[in-house]
């Protein structure tokens, strides 16, 4: 499934999880409709954070049903991704959902998508949308050779993201569990 129109980057470290998004709302291949749009946001009482990418009444539609699962058991990251990868591959309306999630806590941080894949990425970082790449290739570099906080490397990485793609714009919500 290809995602475009945002980018979203989750960088754990140090003992800190940080979700960071941009702002554009892009209409087809060519407007941009707004430039502040939050695709970061918290939920289950601000403990845990998640960031979206793909069509917005989609993606608020899956937050919703992922609110749910996290209060159903009891704000269980890893038990609420997998019931909400569950729901979402096997409900009929559901199914036709076009989105990607990065749901993350102080403790976990997993990708989800409409193909019922659960993915807790490796060292800790993980990108999606149309600059997902570019933000994950920065941040592993930026992890790898320096000693720049979680939340420095999800603004750096969204940085090279919004300058590279061109459905990611600089105005970045960055949420920190």
């Amino acid at each position: 499934m290809e995602i475009r129109g945002t980018t979203i980057v989750a960088v754990k470290k140090d003992g800190k999880t940080v979700v960071a998004g941009d702002g554009q709302v892009t209409a087809g291949q060519t407007v941009i409709m707004k430039g502040n749009a939050k695709k970061v946001r918290r939920l289950y009482d601000g403990k845990v954070v998640v960031g979206f990418a793909g069509s917005v009444a989609d993606a608020f539609t899956l937050c919703d049903h992922f609110e749910e699962m996290l209060q159903k058991y009891s704000g269980n990251l890893m038990r609420s991704a997998v019931a909400l990868a569950q729901l979402w591959r096997g409900d009929k309306g559901l199914r036709q959902l076009e989105a990607m999630m990065i749901v993350a806590d102080s403790k976990e941080m997993f990708v989800l998508d409409g193909t019922g894949n659960v993915i807790e990425p490796e060292n800790g970082i993980a990108a999606i949308g149309s600059g997902g790449n570019y933000a994950l290739a920065a941040a592993r570099a930026l992890c790898k050779k320096t000693d720049l906080s979680a939340r420095e490397i999800a603004v750096e990485a969204m940085t090279v993201a919004s300058e590279i793609c061109i459905f990611t714009n600089d105005n970045f919500t960055v949420e920190e569990v």
